[in-house]
């Protein structure tokens, strides 16, 4: 292609339509990785397929996909390893019997405290968060749909508020390339105005609450309330059936501890990987090194504590260390995936495409509006937040300038269109990694959370449109 043109949008999108209409995903994104080669190849749809099929194996060519893969295959095995341990039957007592949560709501303000309190890393938040807070969604008959919402709203959002971590030293380091002057404090700046960010989190505590669902959200928890099926009937987790569901090895005595220390030692890993990676410095640590080494040295711990208490045997705790990997596979498919079509979407300009549709609207106070909407559209049809703020942060920051816009307004909107596409995206890793963390039907996940995000959203768009009029 010479030059992207509207042909460029149109294999994710259709990829998402599709996966939103028929809820069969896998079959949907590979129908627009397939139709966006055949794009790349002039309409020759043999090649496309040829390139299609390439494409899903040069995903592993990048070590960070390649990492993240593993990682989300090997939190299959933590998942079996603590079920079967004794550690998560032994948790729900311990944290009923001693009073701590005693309701739905308790519940989930559990999952939105933990949200909130883990910003190091989007996927770690949700994979604590969701791991924790399962059973405990399970016993009092609360949705999965529900705590895969809790997780998604709670991890990216806070992330990018609370910037000590990757997406810190990512975005600072883009700002520093594009001459913003202290980029540090105009990051912190920025952030005063993402809106969608403070929003999204805010109504995650209000829902929770209240108690005041709506849509599909509010037919999902009438179901689990009413029938006691936390999914739906035909529902596909992302996480098999067979892992969750696994029982405490008889005659093994439930204890919080199994659970709790592995997870705990997953979640100090994480930080001193950043460090590590980094040179010393936690914001310029690699994501992906760091959780893949956080969840095998929780692995390890695990073995250890279990092997102490005489639960496994070596064979037995391979065993469930393959089979959890195993019952992770659709995750690992979905990912695989999502690589994928956004690698297609960069090769096809999608975002270079997008961008270039907002040059003609100059309006100084109109700026942060357009670039929140198209960077939101953006980052839904690549279903990646970074990727979308490598794209609109050098687009936005010259244009904030030579039209008179206000920088970090401008900024803020940037980083809270990429926050938002991100998080209505079937195709984000932090929705899918949700949907895993939860046991969610990934769809489900999507239908319900969809609303609430594009309320939101809405919200946001408002707030852009009165904040730039006035400064």
């Amino acid at each position: 292609m010479d030059s992207p043109t509207w042909l460029s949008v149109l294999p994710p999108l259709i990829a998402i339509i599709t996966a939103l209409v028929t809820k069969q995903v896998f079959l949907s994104l590979f129908a627009g990785i397939w139709l966006g080669w055949c794009v790349l190849d002039g309409g020759n749809v043999v090649l496309g397929l040829r390139d299609a099929l390439q494409a899903l194996v040069d995903v592993y060519k990048s070590e960070g996909n390649t990492k993240t893969i593993m990682f989300s295959a090997l939190m299959g095995s933590l998942i079996a390893l603590t079920q079967r341990s004794g550690g998560v039957s032994g948790f729900i007592l311990w944290v009923t019997e001693k009073g701590y949560v005693v309701s739905r709501r308790g519940a989930q303000l559990l999952a939105t405290f933990l949200g909130l309190g883990i910003f190091l890393e989007s996927n770690i938040t949700c994979l604590v968060s969701g791991s924790i807070s399962r059973p405990l969604f399970d016993k009092f008959q609360l949705s999965r749909e529900k705590l895969a919402y809790i997780c998604d709203s709670t991890s990216a959002p806070v992330c990018i508020l609370i910037p000590m971590n990757g997406w810190g030293a990512f975005i600072v380091g883009i700002l520093a390339t594009q001459g913003v002057d202290r980029p540090i404090e105009a990051l912190l700046t920025a952030n005063l105005f993402n809106f969608y960010a403070f929003l999204a989190v805010a109504f995650v505590v209000f829902i929770v609450i209240t108690g005041r669902d709506w849509g599909p959200m509010r037919k999902a928890e009438k179901r689990a309330l009413e029938t006691g099926k936390v999914l739906r009937d035909g529902a596909k987790p992302l996480v098999s059936a067979e892992v969750l569901a696994l029982s405490t090895k008889q005659g093994v005595q439930p204890q919080a501890r199994n659970m709790i220390v592995p997870l705990l030692t997953m979640l100090v890993a994480m930080p001193a990987g950043l460090y590590i990676t980094g040179g010393g410095d936690i914001l310029a640590g690699s994501g992906s090194t760091s959780v893949l080494w956080a969840v095998v040295l929780a692995i390890t711990v695990a073995y250890v504590l279990y092997t102490v208490q005489r639960i496994f045997s070596l064979s037995e705790f391979m065993e469930l260390v393959m089979n959890g990997i195993g019952g992770l596979m659709p995750v690992v498919l979905l990912m695989m995936m999502a690589f994928a079509i956004g690698a297609m979407s960069t090769e096809l300009r999608t975002g270079e495409y997008l961008a270039g549709l907002s040059e003609g609207l100059l309006s100084p106070s109109l700026v942060p509006t357009i670039l929140f909407v198209l960077t939101g559209f953006i980052a839904f049809s690549t279903g990646t937040s970074w990727g979308t703020f490598a794209i609109m942060l050098p687009i936005g920051i010259p244009m904030a300038e030579v039209i008179g816009a206000h920088l970090h307004l401008t900024i803020g909107a940037v980083l809270a269109g990429g926050i938002f596409g991100d998080h209505c995206s079937p195709i984000s890793d932090t929705t899918i990694i949700s949907s895993m963390a939860a046991g969610s039907d990934h769809i489900d996940h999507v239908n319900t959370q969809l609303p609430y995000a594009l309320a939101m959203g809405g919200a946001a768009t408002i707030c852009f449109l009165v904040v730039g009029a006035i400064i």
